[in-house]
């Protein structure tokens, strides 16, 4: 600081890249590598705890759910041990970021086929809430609009919302591709936010899809937050709601307060590199905690709902007459003996034909 007040600036403040991992390490002091010990203490535990969740889920949940709830409940000790190789490798930031954001594109799109599982399939969902419609008044996007009609629930609106975060998880990898191409050649750098750079057209694209495939989300947690409340939708809502606000828009704001050198340089980290570096420690500490709360919300078992109950058309269908067989043996005034056999319905008119046998 004392350099920047006089004028003279240390060569790494003005680095365009972040520190080699042995600068990084050489400039710890104490407290420094006993942060660095508990921070991967942390990330070791939370992907320990995440393998025992798995072996449970393996064991008590049917394999209709195993493989969303083993995304969903990944996507916290992905994002902490991306944070924490970042941490240790200052260079990998562009990647493990990367990485992190992929996996999460992913895991937006399971939690919406979760909340569809858990009403009991697509089918049984559609059935459950033929005569209802999607509130689409809600955010991200429409949350300001409350004079927008509803949207019936059909097969084909239920698709759209299928498909509005199946994009964010098929275009976010493209555009990591992409920017990974532009990286090689020196048009990409992410701490480059001018127009002439490409990171700035890449992020508002990113930014764009992603409040497109938070909206289906909202819609659908919307319809279903009653329904599902007896399996604790809300506080897994919540926790996937506390990942994307910490692990996007907290790091959004750091690298805004980076690039503007508020937070600033401490030598061997430039501002950029050190916005990353604070990043990457808050998230293994906040991915930790909500693992672990993960573990407590998903781990509980849940009994399954009611089916939802069939309309007259189909009930007049599938309706079939209980029936109970007699076998009754009688004796006429001749000693010969005769042996009755009548079925009983549901209803005592199927006692006539039976009685009449006897009188």
């Amino acid at each position: 600081m004392e350099g920047e007040a006089n004028g003279t600036l240390h060569p790494s403040c003005g680095a365009s890249e972040p520190p080699y991992s042995r600068e990084l390490l050489h400039s710890l002091d104490l407290a420094g590598i006993f942060l660095f010990a508990i921070l991967t203490l942390m990330t070791l535990i939370a992907n320990l705890v995440f393998v025992e969740e798995v072996v449970y889920i393996y064991r008590k949940i049917p394999s209709s759910k195993r493989s969303i709830l083993i995304w969903i409940n990944a996507a916290a000790p992905v994002i902490a041990t991306a944070s924490c190789i970042g941490m240790w490798i200052p260079r990998s930031t562009m990647f493990t970021d990367f990485t992190a954001a992929v996996f999460f594109a992913i895991v937006i799109h399971k939690f919406l086929l979760m909340m569809i599982k858990e009403c009991g399939g697509q089918k049984l969902f559609l059935r459950r809430f033929e005569n209802g419609h999607f509130k689409i008044s809600t955010g991200p996007c429409c949350c300001c609009c409350l004079c927008l009609p509803g949207v019936r629930i059909t097969r084909q609106t239920l698709l759209w919302l299928k498909l509005g975060t199946f994009q964010f998880a098929f275009f976010r990898p493209v555009l990591m591709f992409l920017s990974i191409v532009l990286w090689t050649n020196g048009n990409y750098s992410p701490y480059n936010l001018s127009l002439e750079g490409a990171a700035i057209w890449i992020s508002c694209f990113i930014g764009i899809l992603t409040i497109i495939a938070l909206w289906p989300v909202v819609i659908m947690f919307q319809q279903v937050r009653a329904v599902l409340n007896c399996k604790k939708i809300i506080p897994k809502f919540a926790l996937y709601q506390f990942i994307l606000i910490l692990s996007q828009l907290q790091a959004a704001v750091i690298n805004i307060l980076a690039m503007q050198r508020i937070i600033p340089c401490v030598p061997p980290l430039s501002s950029s590199a050190r916005g990353a570096y604070m990043i990457q420690q808050l998230l293994i500490m906040e991915m930790f905690l909500i693992t672990l709360i993960s573990r407590v919300v998903y781990r509980r078992r849940y009994d399954d709902l009611e089916p939802p109950e069939c309309t007259p058309e189909e009930g007049g269908d599938n309706k079939q007459t209980p029936k109970i067989i007699l076998n009754v043996s009688e004796t006429d005034g001749f000693g010969n003996t005769y042996k009755v056999r009548g079925f009983l319905g549901d209803s005592l008119d199927s006692l006539l034909p039976l009685a009449n046998a006897f009188f």
